[in-house]
């Protein structure tokens, strides 16, 4: 090969110390924080054009795969309608378009379609661009929506008359992008973030037509563990400010009809309280832990006296099943519970003379309830999909128990047919002897041996669930042989909320050794073997990755590291970072020595030491809130000290973009692509 060829990038060692609880530690690399440092831009550029060569082979093949994953879309594509105050919502995306045009229909839908937001025309001369937050005003005559052109989730609010197509003047900055609406047709309350944490912390009222400096904070959460949102119930008569922490919760209420009114207390907040509140006829509804119903249960009490010593139990607490949410209809509740590590959808009758479950018949599958705003219905709209059954959109009738499918994903491109693959569960043992769920996907005809390529994806924190759902992007892998798995590893609530507890704070640990003992077992039952073992997280699931790769260096030929949060002891102590001080619930607060000595233990930036290391792709974007770009940026440099084998070692750093990464549809798949591409070019070598 002719040509010059890029050195491996080299970041600068600038020594910083650390010094907590009497240690001290030597970070080479802090520097690499200060984005508007010119060296600093320069070692991110570097970086990139190194990846850029690095890959440059495989650019044609990065090409194909966008392409193939495009050609399964239906580009001309649109929502089932949804109904809510008489009309009818659609989304839709025309062939070839980056966004979607929201639109409405009165009454029917053969009505004439009235264009709401045509998002590709907003986001024309913008390299990002997110609109969210769209709310329409009781009397359907005018829209609040947010917009975003930089992807830190700070959201510009404004207005739109529907009537005549006018956006009004008034622009609200640093915003969450949505607002919720009086019943006056003119006064809003929206959520104001802090411009340097970016933690949603004032609820504020705004009169249309006013000067938006006149706005009143109504709400103003001093807690900085809390974080605050606000909505209109279902039944139309409250506005609620919700206020919650990892482990508490507290609402407010105040009527629709009097917008100028005081917000009172539903139930004062208390350490480890969580409860969420849903209003029907004169009564609320609660979801609660309370009494130590760690799964959670289902209280009610009159909307007139709220506080916790007037709840009674509607549904008790369960030990073997948890208690995800509720939907409240006329003249049924519906129930989302989860045994056994699967969802099931309940529906119980006011008058009791019901009360029966959907049935769903795959060994693992994923199925939810869409967010149904009309509340005098017979018919509940949910979702279901598995790793072998594309999306679908159902409506069930629960007078008559018919179902009538309203949409399922076209599978294009190809002859797509569920049939040609198979997805089952397994159940790895933890070293502790836990049972560890393992959901899997593959092609039929692909033979499994300890020469099959498997790709092995992780998370694990927050109580956050992966489902075992449908991607038409990941045939690209299955059509090629690989198998893809998730591990259903502690830290979410698989098994319910002790799976969690589990699997945070001083128990962490526990989601990487799952992570390692699920590999492992896929192993040992000759599904694969250490060379054509693949792993993927992003976010904390990067963490996940991390974590893992300091400890079991040899188990997997590759791994993607997707904007991971792998500084964890240096970011959990600076409280100016966003999201630290509402996340010391989650993983400790290191200012407290036990825990900074267990995060210690396990941060992977922290714990890069001289050793082989499998290859590796880490992604992140510059203007990623999140995860800020320089703890990958960091993590990368010093795995270039460390690292004592030649494996690949590339970063890429979307320049443009947050920790969601690109806006447009198509642009996501080329993030895909490129992700898949890697892991591809390594099976083939």
């Amino acid at each position: 090969m002719t040509g010059h060829k890029l050195a491996m990038p080299k970041a600068e060692k600038i020594a910083k110390k650390l010094e907590i609880h009497g240690e001290e530690r030597i970070d080479n690399y802090y520097w690499l924080n200060e984005k508007e440092n010119p060296k600093v831009i320069d070692y991110l550029n570097a970086e990139n054009a190194y990846f850029d060569e690095q890959t440059k082979h495989t650019k044609n093949f990065q090409e194909d795969l966008f392409q193939e994953m495009k050609a399964r879309i239906k580009e001309d594509d649109e929502s089932v309608p949804y109904k809510k105050n008489n009309y009818f919502y659609i989304t839709r995306f025309k062939k070839g378009d980056q966004y979607p045009v929201y639109s409405r229909k009165f009454q029917n839908l053969e009505a004439k379609e009235e264009v709401l937001f045509n998002v590709n025309e907003l986001a024309k001369g913008h390299n990002y661009f997110q609109l969210g937050g769209l709310s329409v005003s009781p009397n359907n005559k005018l829209a609040a929506f947010g917009t975003d052109v930089v992807s830190r989730r700070q959201y510009t609010l404004q207005f739109k008359n529907l009537e005549t197509g006018e956006i009004y003047p008034e622009k609200i900055e640093n915003t969450t992008g949505s607002a919720s609406w009086a019943s006056d047709n003119k006064t809003v309350f929206y959520t104001l973030k802090n411009p340097e944490t970016l933690r949603s912390e004032k609820i504020v009222r705004h009169i249309l037509g006013t000067n938006p400096s006149e706005d009143v904070v109504v709400f103003d959460e001093k807690d900085e563990a809390f974080s605050v949102y606000v909505y209109r119930s279902k039944s139309e008569k409250f506005i609620v400010i919700g206020s919650y922490s990892t482990v508490s919760t507290e609402y407010q209420i105040l009527e629709a009809e009097n917008p100028t009114g005081e917000f009172r207390v539903f139930q004062p907040r208390e350490r480890d309280l969580e409860y969420s509140i849903a209003h029907y006829g004169n009564d609320f509804y609660i979801m609660t832990n309370k009494d130590k119903a760690i799964n959670f249960k289902l209280m009610k009490t009159d909307d007139t006296v709220t506080l916790k010593e007037n709840w009674v139990d509607v549904i008790p607490h369960r030990d073997d099943v948890l208690l995800e949410d509720i939907s409240i209809f006329k003249d049924f509740l519906v129930l989302e519970e989860r045994s056994n590590g699967l969802n099931k959808i309940r529906i119980i009758r006011w008058d009791k003379t019901e009360d029966f479950y959907l049935p769903f018949d795959e060994e693992t599958y994923s199925a939810g309830v869409y967010s149904n705003p009309e509340f005098d219905t017979n018919v509940i709209r949910y979702s279901y999909n598995s790793m072998t059954t594309p999306s679908s959109v159902i409506d069930f009738n629960v007078d008559n128990r018919s179902k009538e499918i309203k949409k399922e994903q076209q599978v294009l491109g190809g002859n797509f047919d569920k049939g040609n693959y198979k997805s089952e569960r397994l159940w790895a043992t933890a070293k502790d002897g836990t049972k560890v769920a393992i959901s899997l996907v593959h092609h039929k005809n692909t033979q499994l041996s300890e020469n099959t390529p498997v790709l092995l994806y992780g998370y694990g924190s927050y109580g956050h669930t992966i489902d075992a759902g449908f991607s038409s992007t990941r045939l690209s892998l299955l059509d090629r042989g690989f198998v893809y798995a998730i591990a259903h590893v502690r830290g979410s609530e698989y098994l319910g909320r002790n799976w969690y507890e589990s699997g945070k704070l001083l128990n962490k640990k526990n989601t990487f050794t799952d992570f390692i003992d699920c590999a492992e077992y896929l192993i040992a039952k000759k599904y694969t073997s250490s060379k054509h073992l693949y792993g993927y997280g992003g976010s904390a699931g990067g963490l996940l990755i991390g974590a893992v790769i300091n400890m079991k260096p040899t188990l997997f030929n590759g791994v993607v590291a997707a904007v991971p949060f792998v500084d964890v002891v240096t970011t959990m102590l600076d409280d100016s970072i966003p999201l630290t001080t509402g996340e010391y619930d989650e993983w400790g607060n290191p200012n407290d020595k036990e825990y900074y000595q267990y995060m210690k233990e396990y941060s992977p930036y922290d714990n890069v030491c001289e050793q082989n290391y499998p290859n590796m792709l880490v992604t992140t974007g510059l203007h990623d809130s999140q995860v800020q770009y320089f703890e990958p940026a960091k993590w990368v440099a010093k795995l270039r000290e460390y690292k004592t084998n030649n494996n690949s070692l590339l970063m890429h750093i979307d320049m443009e973009t947050g920790h969601g990464g690109a806006s447009g549809r198509f642009d996501a798949l080329k993030e895909t692509a490129r992700d898949y591409s890697f892991i591809l070019d390594l099976e083939m070598k």
